[in-house]
């Protein structure tokens, strides 16, 4: 059995190669690629594989149709938006996410822009680098402001956990109500917590119901001091309707770690204007501890389906 290893999964050669051992015992060989975009070279890597493991690159219908032994495609990431799945799912190819591997990740991260923002630590930092004090920056605290969660799934809860934590009052709204949600976290309608939210954060997947979700119109009923945190997907937020609504104060700030395109950014980009804008690139997900356990997830996720038992399964 031959598995495609088509782009790095964030961990050491070493690391990597323990995760291999056990397989390689049971006669699996393993083949790792350079991450490429093109599809041509995609069919060419893949196209004696088994099974391929990819994180957030994209895999295009055209590569997935043309690998004739391709029965098994591991998914290093939690979103599978990138990958042709009515491509996979025409060719009976089952397919498993690494769901749970950022959770901590992400909603740590949406913490810290929170905190820059509101202490406005970008600009007072250049302002101390510069021999200038922090007249005209004084910050404000989370503790007694209302935090509002799109999407109520694992990394959304940890998020509500830990803004809690700070004193905050939490809503949230999801596609589905969660019976068994924590004491302190209200569910709502979307308008009712765009509307009294002082900070609105989305965890949301992109699909047909999500995509174009936060336009000029939910901007507008938004509180014109709150902050919208998106580390969900950049095509759930209309990129221009935001950069308009920051510029013209219909809303205070933003933190954005995803885009339409994944970085590196177009210097076009409307949001790379904005003022009072922290832009990442799509790093939530990525640290030491989630690299580790994505890649675990990986593995066993490869283990359980060559057992007949696949957990994690899209598809």
């Amino acid at each position: 059995m031959k598995i495609a290893i088509m782009e790095s999964l964030g961990i050491s050669d070493q690391e990597l190669a323990e995760l291999e051992k056990p397989f390689e015992a049971q006669g699996v060989s393993f083949q790792a690629y350079a991450k490429t975009t093109d599809p041509a070279t995609l069919i060419e890597e893949a196209k004696d594989a088994d099974g391929m493991i990819l994180a957030n690159m994209p895999m295009p219908a055209e590569v997935i149709r043309a690998c004739p032994n391709l029965k098994f495609i591991d998914i290093a990431f939690t979103g599978v938006d990138h990958v042709a799945l009515d491509a996979a799912r025409e060719r009976g190819i089952a397919v498993s996410n690494a769901s749970g591997y950022s959770n901590e990740a992400v909603a740590e991260l949406v913490l810290g822009m929170v905190l820059s923002l509101a202490r406005n630590l970008r600009p007072v930092e250049d302002r101390c680098r510069g021999g200038q004090t922090k007249e005209g920056l004084v910050g404000w605290e989370i503790q007694g402001k209302t935090v509002g969660i799109v999407g109520l799934g694992n990394i959304g809860s940890r998020t509500a956990e830990l803004f809690h934590a700070f004193g905050a009052k939490i809503l949230a709204c999801s596609a589905t109500v969660h019976e068994n949600a924590p004491f302190y976290v209200e569910q709502v309608s979307l308008e009712e917590l765009l509307h009294t939210s002082d900070i609105v954060v989305l965890h949301v997947p992109l699909n047909d119901s999500t995509r174009g979700m936060i336009d000029r119109e939910k901007l507008a009923r938004m509180k014109s001091t709150a902050l919208l945190i998106n580390v969900a997907r950049g095509p759930v937020v209309v990129e221009r309707d935001l950069a308009e609504a920051l510029r013209n104060g219909t809303i205070a700030g933003a933190g954005i770690d995803v885009f339409d395109r994944e970085p590196p950014l177009d210097p076009e980009n409307p949001l790379l204007q904005a003022p009072n804008t922290l832009v990442t690139p799509h790093v939530a997900f990525a640290t030491r501890e989630s690299m580790r356990l994505r890649a675990e997830i990986v593995f066993q996720n490869l283990a359980d389906w060559m057992a007949g038992d696949q957990s994690n399964a899209v598809l």
